[in-house]
C-alpha cells in the first residue's frame, strides 16, 4: 500500500479486524473478470452474474441466556473501569435461497463489497477520504426506528446514544490527530435514513476533518496503521476494549468489522464492513451485527438492537 500509493497505482484493499490478513489488488477497475467486486461512490467494477431473486432471510440468533453471558464480561470490565465503550457483537446463522451475489446486486448501500465465497458488505459507513491534503472520517453510531414519533429528536437526546456518539468523536478525533494537524468537528450529529425490509432507520454520524501529514499522504499502509482498527466498532480505549471483546466475543471477528478502500492515484475513498453476510465453508451463511455497550445499557434492549440489524437494505 505504501509503495502504491507513494507512486500513485490505483489499488483496492480490506483489512480484517484484527489486522491479521489483508486483501490488496493492483488496477482492480482494469480486470475483464473481477477477483473482488465493489461499488462505492468514487469508483465501481463490472457486476457479478446471478439471476435477480427476492431477498428474504431468516434469522437463528443465538438465545438471550448466551448473549446476556457475553453483555454482563462486558459490564464488569465497563465497572472495573477497563473501557468506556464497547461493541459487542453476535455471529447469526441465516437462512436464505440468495447467493452472496445476489445479496450483493439487490442490497442498496453507500459501500459495496463482494468477495465471492467469503463475504459481502453493503455499508452506509465511510472510515477515512483523502481528496487533496485533506483526511475526514465519519464515525456512525447510534440508530433509532425512523417511523416512531419525533423520532430525530429522540435519537439526538438519547442519553446512552449521546454517551457513546460522543466518546466515539473524541475517539476518532484523537486518532485522526495521530496523522493530521488543525483536526476539527466539521459536522456533529447528523442524521442518515436508511431503507429495510423491516422498514426505515435513522443514524447518527459526525464528520471530523483535518490536514494531512506529508507523512502520511503517500504512505497508506502506514496511515491504516495508525488509525486501525476503527473506533465505532471497537470503543475506547482501544487496548483495553479489545481485550474485553476478543474474551466477549470468543472468536475472531475476521474482515467483519475491518476496513476496506479505493485509491484511484491521488484520493483514497474507504468503509467499514459491517452489514456483512459471510459464506462458512460448509456453505452455511452468517449475519454479523452488534452495538455499543456502555455503563448504562440494559442487556435486552442490546440484544434486540442485535437482531434489528439483521437485514438487507433494499
Amino acid at each position: 500500500m505504501n509503495k502504491a500509493s507513494c507512486t500513485g497505482q490505483p489499488f483496492f484493499f480490506a483489512l480484517d479486524f484484527e489486522l491479521q490478513r489483508g486483501i490488496f489488488i493492483s488496477s482492480p477497475l482494469e480486470a475483464s473478470t473481477p477477483q473482488v467486486f465493489f461499488d462505492f461512490p468514487s469508483a465501481k467494477t463490472s457486476l457479478p452474474e446471478a439471476p435477480s431473486i427476492p431477498i428474504e432471510l431468516v434469522a437463528h440468533p443465538e438465545d438471550f441466556p448466551t448473549y446476556e453471558r457475553r453483555f454482563k464480561h462486558i459490564q464488569q470490565g465497563l465497572l472495573r473501569g477497563d473501557s468506556f465503550l464497547t461493541n459487542l457483537t453476535i455471529r447469526t446463522p441465516i437462512e436464505s435461497t440468495a447467493s452472496l451475489e445476489q445479496i450483493y446486486l439487490a442490497s442498496q448501500a453507500r459501500y459495496k463489497v463482494l468477495l465471492p465465497h467469503r463475504f459481502v458488505s453493503f455499508s452506509p459507513e465511510c472510515f477515512v477520504t483523502i481528496q487533496a491534503d485533506e483526511i475526514s472520517t465519519h464515525p456512525m453510531k447510534g440508530t433509532i426506528d425512523a417511523t416512531l414519533p419525533h423520532a430525530a429528536e429522540r435519537l439526538r437526546s438519547d442519553y446512552k446514544e449521546s454517551c457513546e456518539h460522543h466518546t466515539i468523536v473524541d475517539l476518532m478525533r484523537n486518532d485522526l490527530s495521530r496523522v493530521a494537524t488543525s483536526v476539527r468537528v466539521a459536522r456533529f450529529k447528523y442524521l442518515t435514513e436508511l431503507h429495510t425490509v423491516k422498514g426505515s432507520l435513522l443514524q447518527m454520524s459526525s464528520e471530523i476533518r483535518g490536514q494531512i501529514m506529508p507523512t502520511y499522504r503517500h504512505a497508506l499502509g502506514d496511515l491504516m496503521r495508525e488509525l486501525l482498527p476503527a473506533g465505532s466498532i471497537c470503543g475506547a480505549p482501544k487496548g483495553k476494549t479489545l481485550e474485553l471483546i476478543q474474551e466477549a466475543e470468543g472468536y475472531p471477528r475476521g474482515y467483519y468489522s475491518g476496513v476496506c478502500g479505493y485509491f484511484d492515484g491521488k484520493d483514497l475513498d474507504s468503509a467499514v464492513l459491517i452489514r456483512y453476510v459471510e459464506e462458512a465453508q460448509d456453505g452455511q451463511l452468517y449475519y454479523r451485527s452488534g452495538g455499543g455497550i456502555t455503563i448504562n445499557s440494559r442487556a435486552e434492549d442490546e440484544y434486540q438492537e442485535c437482531i434489528q440489524k439483521i437485514y438487507i437494505p433494499q
